[in-house]
């Protein structure tokens, strides 16, 4: 952090805003992973979750608030009795906890959404607010689509909120609407109006014209001191505020916002890789800090400016944000002080017994291909290690396929299911496809498959195969992933693991299978 200027707190909301985008579904294990990368990244408060909308989300919160302790824990809740009393049972064991409660003030939400006047919306705030408070010291209230609210009924809100108990106050930009010098202009009003000494404000801004974090970075400048955002900019659709453009922009222009965060920015690039494994969301090559060209120079011009001053045509260092420098090769001579420190230079977190177990992995990988590669390694450690499903119904026992020239694909497939083993056979119009429908010869229902791709882990011919399916069957969707130095074996692997995350989910909403 810069030696001058004011501090602005970081709410990272990956967890939860972020993992709201489609496509996305991190289980308990996976989250506490994600948490602790965020405690090394420094962030001041992680919202873990929100706890009343599922069983799974509940356990994620009561995970994370019990083993991540350094950042503040916050749960979200609507202004909903059951929701709060819900969050405060999950954020029991945390050692800052924080009750973020809600509800919508635009005119068309109170209308449409809710169906309540803005007299009833004031009741639901004071009660709301005064129940969390009783709860925990820290409550942070936030208006709903404030960016589309009339001011006079916002001020009054935020006014009541205050008085009611809340220290962090949020002004949201939720879908997405407002244009940079507007909302800082809004957000500089409100706060004038209002004038409560203490109170930490702060914003929460979608991305839905790309302007999320011009709107974040405008609000600060108007006094907003806390912002909310997510690492990759993930989130709902077009998503959040993305956490390491708007830190970065803060560090790198401290002359013009006279503020900085708290923030390790040399773990930005070991986080955004590991968000982007386990979600499956992939990092566009030119996005900003984190993107792999990011900080790749290829005319002429710019190379020669390179070479003569780098700062010529880069206003950051890879180094500021740990982007790869020198690189550490491992194989199969590397011991395990070597190996972890790898891991967790990657961004991975793991515990004594999970280590023992990936290095395991690692040895075994070792044996089948010279050079073994970070995404090699990350790849194995996603599909192998962090599996955090608390109960598989199914494993793989033994696969074969078939394919000859002129004729139909053939896949033969074991799983071992409740003790027993399963073995059924299919033809398809590919390997993959053979696989999949004996897969689905031998389970009781059948999934629908929404979506698959595999990619190789390196530019190597020998590198690891990283496949990643979603799996639907009727309302609930599941993602899973396979790695291995056998393509098939990959598809195989995730197909398997999505099936057992359906199970698991289905059954945390009550959905029979």
């Amino acid at each position: 952090m810069a030696e001058s200027g004011e501090v602005v707190i970081v709410f990272d909301t990956t967890l939860r805003d972020g993992e709201q985008a489609a496509r996305v579904n991190l289980n308990t294990g996976e989250k506490v992973q994600v948490a602790r990368q965020l405690e090394r990244l420094k962030v001041d408060v992680i919202e873990a979750g929100f706890p009343a909308s599922s069983p799974g989300d509940f356990d994620a919160v009561r995970v994370v608030a019990a083993e991540v302790r350094s950042p503040v824990i916050a749960g979200l809740a609507r202004t909903k009795e059951r929701d709060i009393i819900t969050a405060g049972e999950a954020l029991r064991d945390a050692a800052r906890a924080r009750i973020h409660t809600f509800i919508a003030t635009s005119p068309i939400h109170m209308e449409y959404k809710l169906k309540m006047t803005g007299s009833e919306v004031l009741k639901e705030v004071e009660s709301a607010v005064r129940l969390a408070r009783g709860i925990t010291s820290d409550v942070e209230f936030s208006a709903e689509d404030a960016s589309r609210s009339d001011i006079n009924f916002l001020v009054d809100v935020f006014t009541l909120a205050i008085e009611s108990g809340a220290s962090t106050i949020n002004i949201p930009d939720t879908v997405g609407y407002a244009m940079p010098l507007e909302f800082g202009e809004f957000c500089g009003t409100i706060i004038n109006r209002v004038n409560k000494p203490g109170v930490v404000w702060s914003v929460h801004c979608h991305n839905d014209l790309g302007l999320g974090v011009a709107n974040s970075l405008s609000a600060v400048r108007a006094g907003a001191r806390q912002v909310e955002c997510t690492i990759n900019g993930l989130g709902e659709r077009a998503g959040n505020a993305s956490m390491e453009e708007i830190v970065m922009s803060l560090r790198t222009r401290t002359d013009h916002f006279g503020a900085d965060t708290r923030i390790d920015t040399t773990k930005f690039y070991s986080t955004s890789k590991l968000v982007s494994n386990l979600t499956g969301v992939l990092v566009q090559p030119n996005k900003a800090v984190v993107g792999i060209n990011a900080f790749a120079h290829e005319a002429g011009i710019h190379q020669h400016g390179m070479l003569c001053n780098r700062a010529t045509y880069e206003i950051m260092t890879p180094e500021s944000v740990g982007a790869p420098g020198t690189d550490l090769h491992l194989g199969k001579h590397s011991g395990r002080h070597a190996f972890n420190e790898k891991v967790e230079n990657l961004g991975y977190n793991l515990t004594k017994e999970q280590s023992e177990r990936a290095f395991e992995y690692f040895k075994v990988l070792c044996d089948k291909k010279k050079e073994v590669s970070d995404g090699d390694i990350e790849a194995f450690i996603t599909d192998r290690v962090i599996d955090a499903i608390p109960e598989k119904n199914y494993e793989l026992k033994d696969f074969a396929v078939t394919v000859a020239s002129g004729g139909k694909p053939t896949a033969s497939i074991t799983l071992v299911h409740l003790g027993r083993e399963i073995t059924e056979a299919s033809i398809g119009n590919g390997p993959v496809d053979a696989a999949y429908r004996a897969i689905r010869k031998i389970l009781s229902f059948e999934p629908e498959l929404l979506e698959f791709h595999i990619r190789a882990t390196s530019e190597l011919a020998d590198a690891v195969g990283e496949a990643h399916v979603i799996l639907r069957y009727k309302d609930v969707r599941a993602q899973g992933r396979g790695a291995s130095t056998d393509i098939i074996e990959a598809t195989i692997r995730a197909y398997v693991e999505a099936v057992n995350r359906l199970y698991h989910t289905a059954a945390a909403r009550e959905v029979k299978i």
